[in-house]
């Protein structure tokens, strides 16, 4: 089997335990099986590797001195455009089927950003029990779309944002199985 296959088969199973295990928007989930175990450990491993890539983003802003809009925003736009820039680097250079990997993490990616969305109506502050660095902040979103009156409709955009990252999800899964199989073929 080619390491294209095999990461094929892995992600459409990774998107398959996704939808029926994920962790936001829910109760904590326990790992009573072994595939919930081994969910929580590729979830939290990509998870935390997409929080320190959006905290980063801030971290840009803080150092730029960039107005508290851009600031607010930085985070999910580097969360955003990291696998979609790897994803364009992969394709640059001839790897179609990196190209399709940044996608899916991409549309993983949103996943996360739906749910940041949904809660923005919340409030202004994250205490520090639910921050990533562990300290007091405030919410990106509750941030931004209070600037556009849209707090009360965060359910609707994060909606959108959670469609499109499943989407982008099976799109690029479709097309990694294609790349692997049947371009294969031929």
């Amino acid at each position: 089997m080619t390491a294209k296959k095999l990461a094929t088969i892995i992600l459409i199973f990774f998107l398959l335990l996704f939808i029926a295990y994920k962790p936001y928007g829910q109760d904590i989930i326990y790992p009573d099986n072994f595939l919930k175990q081994l969910f929580m450990l590729y979830n939290f491993v990509i998870d935390n590797t997409f929080m320190m890539v959006h905290e980063g983003g801030h971290g840009v802003c803080y150092i730029l001195r960039c107005p508290q809009f851009i600031t607010a925003a930085a985070g999910t736009v580097f969360q955003l455009g990291f696998p979609l820039f790897l994803g364009f680097i992969s394709k640059k250079q001839g790897n179609i089927f990196g190209f399709f990997l940044g996608l899916f993490f991409l549309g993983f990616s949103m996943q996360y950003t739906a749910w940041y969305i949904s809660t923005a109506h919340e409030g202004l502050h994250v205490s520090a029990s639910e921050s990533f660095l562990g300290i007091d902040g405030y919410h990106d979103f509750n941030y931004i779309l209070s600037k556009f009156g849209l707090v009360k409709a965060d359910w609707f955009i994060s909606g959108l944002v959670k469609a499109g990252g499943y989407l982008i999800m099976f799109y690029a899964c479709f097309k990694m199985a294609v790349l692997s199989w049947l371009d294969e073929a031929k």
